[in-house]
């Protein structure tokens, strides 16, 4: 049975993009491009990155629509998404490892000294310092989906004491979890490192917030890689002016670009990237939802089906 499959991004270079490569890889089903300029049309199946507020009022008839990333806090925020439209995100995506290295990089810098190697190289110096004590490095991954359980192990494997936090119970492979309100304060009490992996629901909105931080053990470290709006910028920023934590690893924000005007950008115990730790890799973005699609013409059930009360 042939598909009616109808793609939106925030671009329409990029809505062209991924309706070719869709196309090309699904010759026998029809693929379009969603024209805000063109009448109402029906589809099957809809593929949409931060889809316009237009496009689920102009497109009937779709039985799923499925999000070209993990994060599916925009799209769930849309007043035009139909509560009964299943939503479907990417699980994964190539995404896991990348994330995962940027953290291992992130963890090494402050955990290994490079930063005062580096200054000691500007300087011409010649000397080393006290090598790692594992132990003295504790981490915590909050988030324990797909690419929170690979950073954890990833993590573990490195010789660091880690564990993980989700809000319903996770078990995962020689790493002690932690779940619920009461889990999260002994979690965050044997924490140093804190690595954010969270969805973005109201429930984890401002959830890192200075009274959280201030929970973690002395010297902490918050290396955060979900989404901006988990943190309470200014609690952080007085924490750290404090000398009540280390530092901050930073690769998502509440406005991106990041402003010029932000004291991130200076601020001498932050480092910021922009949002780059992982990038959805097309080729498994696509091969993971044809495969669904696939599944979905077969009458199968599928996985990565956003729950509407968690929000993810």
């Amino acid at each position: 049975m042939a598909l009616k499959l109808v793609v939106a991004t925030d671009t329409p270079k990029g809505t062209e993009v991924w309706r070719r490569r869709f196309a090309e890889a699904m010759p026998g089903d029809q693929v379009q491009a969603w024209d805000p300029a063109s009448p109402d049309s029906r589809a099957d199946y809809a593929i949409v990155w931060q889809p316009p507020e237009a496009f689920f009022r102009r497109v009937s008839g779709l039985k799923a629509v499925f999000n070209l990333g993990a994060g599916v806090d925009r799209l769930m925020k849309l007043p035009s998404l139909p509560r009964d439209l299943p939503v479907v995100r990417i699980e994964d995506g190539g995404m896991a490892d990348q994330i995962a290295e940027y953290v291992a990089h992130a963890l090494a810098r402050v955990s290994r000294d490079f930063e005062r190697y580096e200054a000691h190289q500007r300087e011409g110096s010649w000397k080393a310092h006290a090598p790692i004590t594992y132990a003295h490095w504790p981490v915590g991954v909050m988030g324990l989906g797909v690419i929170g359980r690979q950073v954890a192990q990833t993590l573990a494997m490195l010789g660091y004491p880690v564990a993980g936090w989700s809000r319903s119970a996770r078990q995962v492979p020689n790493i002690e979890t932690y779940n619920g309100p009461q889990g999260l304060h002994d979690f965050l009490a044997r924490t140093r490192v804190l690595v954010n992996l969270l969805p973005l629901t109201p429930d984890t909105e401002n959830l890192i917030d200075r009274d959280l931080l201030s929970r973690l053990l002395p010297e902490a470290y918050l290396i955060n890689v979900a989404r901006g709006a988990h943190l309470v910028d200014q609690d952080l920023l007085d924490l750290l002016d404090q000398g009540a934590m280390q530092g901050a690893f930073l690769d998502v924000f509440r406005e991106e670009p990041l402003p010029k005007s932000h004291p991130y950008w200076t601020h001498p115990k932050v480092r910021i990237t922009p949002h780059i730790a992982g990038i959805t890799l097309a080729s498994e973005s696509l091969t993971q939802i044809i495969g669904k699609l696939d599944r979905l013409r077969q009458g199968l059930d599928i996985t990565g089906i956003v729950s509407r009360t968690d929000g993810y």
